[in-house]
């Protein structure tokens, strides 16, 4: 029985020191790796940096706008007819006074000659009455009555000729004129739509600005239009109307600028971004858009300082500054505080910095940051 218990003991004091033993290896090694990672530093992150550079900026506004014609109408029969000719081919340009349709004279010129044959009898029964009355060989009523015919007469006469130029549907302007819906032969009435004309040249651009922009957008003002379809140009044109009232839901004032269009690309109904340009310059700094990282609770940029390292070596790191943002142009954004000019900025590679973070400025590849890009195609 003792030596039972005496193997007990024995098998315990082994056990417990096999454990001991483990966890001070354990510990050990906990503490060299605390001590390890506090003295880690980690390595410092590749970013692309740009200057906070001062510019001078011509003061605008950007607006969405709606490019409309500044001739419109949709051409229509006044009379009622049949269709004998259609001298235009859709989509194409036509020149004021072009005709475009005709419709079925022939009724109407058979009555126009009868009527002028009636006019040019009452015109001479008009001018033997006139000699008559001069030697007093017939009564004043006889003069009047000839003159009334001869008057009459030539009211049909004009009547018809009306009617018949009616049935003739000619260009108001010169324009392109839209897909024709009446085909010949087809019978028309008054208000039949024919075909839609629009102006080309010059066309205009209609846009809202809020009520503050009432004291800088005047009549004359140099406004740039561009469109999606063709990104790559832009069109100048000049401010020619601004409203005279504004808008008591939206607050917002409607302008309308006048675009020269000689290539015709610009169409009624395109959607256009517009920028309206200021007559004066303004200073402003300027950072690359990449540079911004946009919050809910404010914007801010990384902007790099000189400091000595843990080794007493200088390193470069990054301290986030929040900043208010002015107008965007193209690549570029306007800060209106919170930077100076001078300072380098983080132009890409934010999103996985913060304060005191060191970092390595690798601008061999960085994109180069314009108010006015110009993409090209590889």
């Amino acid at each position: 029985m003792k030596v039972r218990t005496k193997v007990w003991w024995v098998a315990v004091a082994t056990l417990v020191a096999v454990v001991g033993f483990l966890v001070g290896v354990k510990a050990l090694q906990i503490v060299k790796m605390i001590n390890v990672g506090k003295s880690f530093v980690p390595p410092p992150e590749s970013v692309t940096t740009a200057p906070v550079r001062a510019e001078r900026w011509h003061a605008s506004r950007a607006a969405i706008g709606t490019l409309v014609a500044v001739h419109g109408v949709t051409l229509g029969a006044e009379v009622t007819g049949q269709i004998r000719q259609v001298g235009f081919d859709s989509g194409t340009f036509v020149k004021q006074g072009a005709v475009l349709v005709k419709l079925d004279t022939s009724v109407e010129e058979a009555q126009l000659t009868a009527a002028e044959a009636d006019a040019s009898l009452a015109q001479i029964s008009l001018d033997r009455a006139k000699t008559l009355r001069q030697g007093e060989a017939n009564a004043p009523a006889d003069l009047d009555a000839a003159e009334a015919r001869a008057k009459q007469a030539n009211a049909s006469v004009a009547n018809l000729q009306a009617t018949i130029a009616k049935k003739t549907i000619r260009a108001p302007f010169d324009g392109r004129i839209a897909i024709r819906q009446v085909e010949v032969g087809q019978i028309v009435s008054p208000g039949t739509p024919i075909a839609s004309l629009q102006s080309v040249s010059p066309i205009y651009v209609e846009f809202s600005l809020p009520q503050q922009a009432i004291a800088d957008v005047r009549p004359g003002q140099r406004v740039r239009v561009r469109t999606d379809v063709f990104p790559g140009d832009a069109w100048d044109g000049t401010v020619s109307t601004v409203n005279s009232e504004v808008d008591v839901a939206t607050r917002n004032v409607r302008v309308r600028a006048t675009v020269p269009n000689p290539d015709g690309r610009l169409r009624p109904g395109m959607f256009a971004n517009v920028e309206i340009i200021g007559t004066e310059e303004r200073p402003a700094l300027v950072v690359p858009a990449t540079a911004v990282l946009f919050a809910p609770y404010g914007d801010s940029v990384f902007v790099l300082e000189e400091k000595a390292g843990p080794d007493g070596r200088p390193s470069t790191v990054v301290r986030q500054r929040f900043v208010r943002l002015g107008e965007r142009r193209g690549d570029l954004v306007a800060i209106d505080s919170g930077l100076s000019a001078g300072e380098t900025v983080v132009s890409s590679g934010a999103f996985k910095l913060r304060n005191g973070t060191a970092v390595v400025a690798k601008n061999d590849l960085a994109p180069n940051a314009q108010a006015a890009p110009k993409p090209t195609e590889n």
